[in-house]
């Protein structure tokens, strides 16, 4: 009998196709997408909202295929770096709208459980980014500070 599921577990439906060359239909070269990340960078945009708005609005599909580089590589590039990687940022920002919950509801055990696992995540993350120069070498999560941080 054949098996039904050809994913591995953990996989979502849909994955990038596995192309090495731009498509055919893009039409934009490498600089001008290279201004567009910029543009956008410079109007506040955050590195995955402009992607999506590049492949909503504009039609490119992917940066890294057209550039040979990745976005946050251009945004480096050009002078503009941000402080905190985005998806740690993210996860700081969840923490903190937890951490908000449980002053209200102080006995949320399923939200106190939640915020010991994203709290574990940023530290190890921060880990990652600190050990590989996209974060100061000391750099520690604080949830008082992280507060300050987000707002």
């Amino acid at each position: 009998m054949a098996r039904m599921h050809t994913r591995k577990r953990g996989q979502s439906g849909s994955r990038k196709p596995n192309i090495k060359v731009p498509p055919e239909w893009v039409q934009y070269s490498p600089k001008e997408v290279e201004s567009m990340v910029v543009k956008l960078s410079k109007e506040g945009n955050s590195p995955a909202m402009i992607g999506m708005i590049l492949r909503d609005q504009y039609g490119v599909p992917d940066v890294k295929l057209i550039c040979k580089k990745t976005l946050t590589e251009l945004l480096k590039k050009n002078g503009i770096k941000t402080e905190i990687p985005e998806d740690l940022l993210n996860l700081i920002k969840k923490a903190v709208k937890m951490r908000r919950h449980l002053t209200d509801n102080t006995r949320d055990t399923s939200n106190k459980t939640k915020l010991i696992f994203v709290e574990s995540k940023i530290r190890r993350l921060g880990k990652y980014y600190a050990k590989n120069g996209y974060l100061p070498a000391k750099w520690r999560y604080d949830p008082k500070i992280a507060a300050l941080l987000v707002k």
